[in-house]
């Protein structure tokens, strides 16, 4: 296996969505829309603003992303959340202050059984994430 990366459906809040995860976490930022697409003339106008295919690249760790193009609708999910073991104090309390903002706090930041830092939250998007530093 070359590598394992996270991939988010959004409805019509990819640009939005990924625009936010690059100013919290930096990175670069790369994105086609459907109407960039070679079938992109083809599409409601609609569809061809919506983001066929993204990504955020942060050193080796990559988070993908589009918006849907299917009827249903995108629902959120506790069976899954993107984890991001971070090097320092510091660094996850900044994640946190920027990723949780105008989320849903789960677990509040803070020094744990394990002797690590932890906190849980869902974003703005309804996005699930966990952050951890071990000491």
């Amino acid at each position: 296996m070359k590598q394992l990366n996270a991939y988010l459906l959004f409805d019509g809040r990819c640009r939005e969505a990924m625009s936010f995860y690059q100013e919290c976490l930096g990175g670069e930022l790369k994105w086609m829309t459907a109407g960039e697409a070679p079938m992109g003339a083809q599409m409601p106008p609609d569809a061809q603003r919506r983001i066929m295919h993204s990504t955020l690249t942060i050193g080796p760790f990559v988070l993908s992303a589009s918006d849907t193009f299917r009827s249903e609708t995108i629902t959120a999910s506790n069976s899954m959340a993107l984890m991001i073991d971070c090097s320092s104090e510091d660094e996850i309390r900044a994640y946190f202050s920027k990723l949780s903002a105008g989320g849903t706090i789960i677990a509040p930041l803070k020094k744990e059984f394990w002797g690590g830092i932890f906190a849980q939250f869902t974003d703005k998007f309804g996005k699930e994430w966990m952050l951890n530093c071990d000491k």
